[in-house]
């Protein structure tokens, strides 16, 4: 067996212009998949980070100001929630699981000597599971039941405004001057924040209590299940904003007094258009297999038509049809094997390279361990895929040169010395 991969490896020596041509064949079909499927899954990697930050089945409701007069009612009416939309929402919209209103207000915290003023989120314990907070077990816990409905004075605070209160301490536990009203650090989220600063978070029941008297709010926020194409979405929203209407006071066809963001519908579309993506590359994909399949067929067909007289040499001093076969085989496998390798590992680097550059060009800093804001991130590929590619040409490359080299080898020696 060594001899023999030694024959073949002198035989492609001696025939450089051909075993280049036919690497360069495999070589390029392979890079050219790997780069396409690496760009598609780095574009969609990078997508789905976005949305990773948060419920993709969300809906927030935001009130606004009426643009049409409404059963007797002028327009310019300044919208607010109460908590019976809250309640409306939770009892008639089958769709809806978790629901969390939200009121906010900037409020200045202190501790000790240190200070700072920053966004106070009265919130419902759903707020973390949709948000996707993250508090590991030694950062203590979220808001929970018990808090809403004790009216427990307590406080979770994102991890920046904890550095920055206490330092070198340990917050939890500890009481902390809200306005004027003290808090205790129940927990601390670690998740990084991508928009806007920090936040701390309290009970809602605890913030419309001692900051919100009149007890309106802006936004209410909850998750939907059941709403798996753009249709249903659509009709959702249209019937949502026929419930808010008729609960608020206004014109179902008024877009300027309810804003609704359906980020499930923004999924669902999304993932329509990578259904389109994955299409369109598996197609190009399959197209580059069948330009490196003709490739490889044609020098092999070519390589066993010039071998013609070295098959006839070969049987006049003794050597088998099956021996001959073997070896044109094997000559195949190794070629495609070896360069189809070395476009694998060509088109993984390029991807690699392409996103360590644009996670660069999108964070103007070195690469962290913090989240970046990329719309294409970690282009991994599945090697399966590669492998199946390689193995789909070396196929080819051995039906393309089998199928002449067994006609080549049923020839009588002397006939086959006498080709040119």
């Amino acid at each position: 067996m060594i001899d023999q991969f030694q024959e073949i490896i002198d035989t492609l020596k001696k025939n450089k212009m051909r075993t280049t041509l036919t690497g360069l064949s495999v070589s390029w079909g392979i890079f050219i998949l790997i780069v396409l499927l690496g760009a598609g899954n780095g574009l969609k990697n990078g997508v789905m980070q976005n949305f990773s930050t948060r419920a993709v089945n969300r809906i927030n409701l935001w009130p606004g100001t009426t643009s049409l007069p409404y059963n007797g009612l002028k327009s310019e009416r300044m919208l607010r929630f109460t908590e019976n939309e809250v309640s409306a929402i939770e009892n008639q919209v089958e769709e809806s699981r978790l629901i969390t209103p939200r009121y906010s207000t900037n409020q200045t915290i202190a501790y000790g000597a240190e200070y700072g003023s920053y966004s106070i989120v009265g919130v419902m314990p759903s707020f973390s599971e949709i948000e996707k907070l993250i508090i590991p077990s030694e950062k203590g816990r979220f808001i929970n039941e018990l808090d809403i409905n004790n009216l427990n004075k307590v406080i979770v605070l994102d991890k920046k405004i904890a550095d920055v209160l206490f330092r070198n301490e340990d917050p939890l536990g500890k009481m902390v001057k809200v306005g004027k009203i003290m808090f205790k650090v129940v927990g601390i989220n670690t998740k990084q924040a991508q928009f806007g600063g920090s936040n701390a978070y309290i009970p809602f029941s605890v913030s419309q209590t001692i900051f919100n008297p009149s007890k309106k709010f802006w936004q209410i926020t909850f998750t939907v299940d059941g709403l798996a194409t753009e249709a249903e979405n659509d009709r959702f929203n249209e019937s949502l904003r026929t419930m808010m209407g008729r609960i608020l006071n206004f014109d179902p066809e008024d877009q300027q007094a309810l804003y609704i963001n359906n980020a499930q519908a923004e999924y669902v579309e999304t993932m329509k258009i990578f259904g389109g993506l994955t299409l369109f590359v598996t197609i190009i994909g399959i197209l580059t297999l069948i330009a490196g399949i003709v490739g490889v067929s044609n020098i092999m067909l070519v390589s066993v038509k010039e071998r013609t007289r070295e098959i006839g040499i070969r049987k006049a001093i003794g050597a088998t049809p099956f021996s001959i076969l073997k070896t044109i085989i094997l000559e195949s496998i190794t070629i495609t094997t070896i360069f189809g390798y070395i476009g694998m590992m060509f088109g993984i680097g390029l991807t690699e390279l392409i996103n360590f550059v644009m996670v660069q060009s999108a964070s103007g800093k070195a690469v962290t361990d913090e989240p970046q804001m990329s719309v294409f991130t970690n282009p991994t590929v599945d090697v399966g895929y590669a492998v199946f590619a390689t193995i789909v040409l070396i196929i080819a490359g051995v039906i393309a040169g089998y199928l002449p080299a067994r006609k080549a080898v049923r020839v009588q020696p002397i006939e086959a010395m006498r080709q040119e």
